[in-house]
């Protein structure tokens, strides 16, 4: 290093700072360079500073900030010190017992998410360059898929390829719909309605149909019953999620779609668990409504049962959801071409050639 210049070291890897994959950049400051310049040569911050600001501002915490990047607080703190003194001001708010970010610390951190991304997203793209050797594969899935369909799908594609580093996320719709927009996620699958700032963003193919079935305990006086009606559901007492879940809102948006007056259902628990309304329905304690993908087993094993009922289907639209305008990886390419069809609707584009060459 030449006498007069600052040198600036950041790591490139959505893994710790110096963890496995990531590589260096060296940033040189010309001495008598002004910090608010424009050119690469004069940024004045790396990148482990922006990680370390988007890890306060996510974590709420100096401190949690530090555990979560697996370095000391007194680190964390230096860090922070120097970005302020190297942009001349001040990106948190230290007057209160959770760490605050000023309009200067919210405007970083909006560059700061895109920056990473597009870090992330270069990594990755060198990664490829080792064909499926290698490199990571990230999925999002809403509560209901991403517990019971996602695992199935995550299998079939390690037993394809073994050497892929696969991570899943589940989230709501709305998180996840933000995550692919971020491209913190290379594709997901959702079953509820995406913000209406990111219809025009993401690209959004229908995928399969998740339908709710009505389940009774096996020794229920209705089961010896070949078909229900509207009007029996109204003599039941359900087991249902908590009122103020998102889930619970779609079950009951979905039910009242397909004409069933929601309010004069009798609801006699709520839980807060699709497992734990399961296990009530096995115990004789209710009735419930649940998706098919998470009693297939229970059906199997003949633990619950599943009632028929006249004129009345609930079914929504399972969705794939990507970022068009973003890198997809090798990997990402070959979970669409190779196993997203197995599991898909016989009507989704998912299905058709082109779709799957797109």
């Amino acid at each position: 290093m030449r006498e007069g210049q600052i040198l600036a070291l950041g790591w490139v890897t959505p893994e710790a700072p110096g963890g496995p994959g990531g590589f260096p950049l060296e940033f040189e400051f010309p001495a008598g360079a002004s910090p608010t310049g424009h050119s690469m040569a004069d940024l004045p911050f790396t990148l482990d500073q922006l990680r370390i600001l988007r890890a306060i501002a996510s974590e709420g915490s100096f401190k949690k900030a530090a555990d979560s990047l697996y370095v000391t607080q007194p680190a964390v703190s230096l860090q922070i010190q120097n970005l302020e003194k190297q942009l001349d001001v001040s990106l948190f708010d230290r007057g209160g017992r959770k760490a605050q970010l000023t309009e200067a610390g919210h405007l970083l951190l909006s560059y700061c998410d895109r920056i990473l991304s597009q870090c992330q997203e270069a990594c990755r793209a060198l990664d490829d360059l080792h064909n499926l050797k290698g490199g990571s594969l990230i999925v999002g899935a809403s509560q209901t898929t991403g517990t019971y369909l996602m695992p199935r799908m995550i299998g079939l594609f390690r037993q394809k390829y073994p050497d892929v580093a696969v991570q899943l996320q589940v989230h709501s719709t709305r998180r996840t719909g933000w995550s692919v927009a971020n491209g913190q996620v290379d594709l997901a699958i959702i079953g509820g309605e995406l913000p209406s700032e990111l219809n025009d963003l993401l690209q959004v193919v229908p995928y399969a149909s998740d339908e709710l079935a009505l389940v009774l305990p096996i020794k229920h006086p209705l089961v010896r019953l070949p078909e229900l009606h509207k009007d029996d559901l109204y003599r039941l007492g359900f087991v249902c999620l908590d009122a103020q879940s998102t889930t619970r809102k779609m079950v009951d948006h979905l039910l009242a779609r397909s004409g069933l007056e929601v309010q004069r259902l009798k609801i006699e628990m709520e839980l807060n668990s699709f497992e734990a309304i399961k296990n009530a329905v096995q115990s004789g304690l209710g009735a419930a409504f649940l998706p098919v993908v998470s009693i297939e087993r229970e059906l199997a094993a003949g633990s619950l049962h599943r009632a028929t009922i006249a004129d009345l289907q609930v079914r929504r639209q399972l969705k794939l959801i990507t970022h068009p305008a973003r890198y997809c990886s090798r990997a990402a390419e070959a979970f669409r071409r190779e196993v997203l069809p197995v599991f898909a609707s016989p009507d989704s584009p998912l299905r058709q050639p082109a779709a799957l060459a797109a």
